[in-house]
């Protein structure tokens, strides 16, 4: 039996995922209507969010993904979209269809990594660390990493 057949799947994605549970809204775009859902995990070329109904695949949708007070609106492709039957939700997969998009996730991504760096460090000195402070010790050890990913 080679690798593709049986139950093994061939892998087809071209970046990493990490997982990142985030609130976001969605809209087909022949809808009026936002509906509330939740990324699974994201990567530079898409995310994975839930959804109580199926989308079609190649169906253009708008992403609404709210981080503090700003929302970031993203336009994105659906890859695919199937059902979860151990939640009876479906797992919406997208690819983003501007770059400027996936930029837009990967900030979105790095400021939940420094709000965990923030609590894990205010739980490891005792003292809370506020967002501004933990967001320079972040970026003091984190930005030529995230320089070389992205620029």
């Amino acid at each position: 039996m080679s690798i593709n057949e049986g139950n093994v799947q061939k892998e087809k994605r071209r970046f990493i995922r990490h997982l990142l549970v985030n609130p976001l809204e969605f809209q087909i775009f022949e809808d009026e209507n936002f509906r509330k859902s939740e990324t699974i995990d994201v990567s530079e070329g898409g995310l994975m969010f839930t959804s109580r109904k199926g989308v079609a695949a190649d169906a253009i949708i708008n992403l609404q993904v709210p981080l503090y007070e700003k929302i970031f609106k993203i336009k994105a492709k659906v890859i695919h979209s199937q059902k979860d039957y151990s939640t009876g939700l479906y797992r919406i997969g997208v690819a983003f269809v501007n770059y400027s998009d996936a930029f837009k996730i990967k900030i979105i991504e790095q400021i939940y990594l420094i709000e965990e760096y923030r609590v894990l460090r205010s739980l490891q000195t005792g003292k809370d660390l506020s967002l501004p402070e933990a967001s320079r010790e972040w970026i003091k050890r984190y930005s030529a990493r995230f320089k070389k990913l992205y620029w």
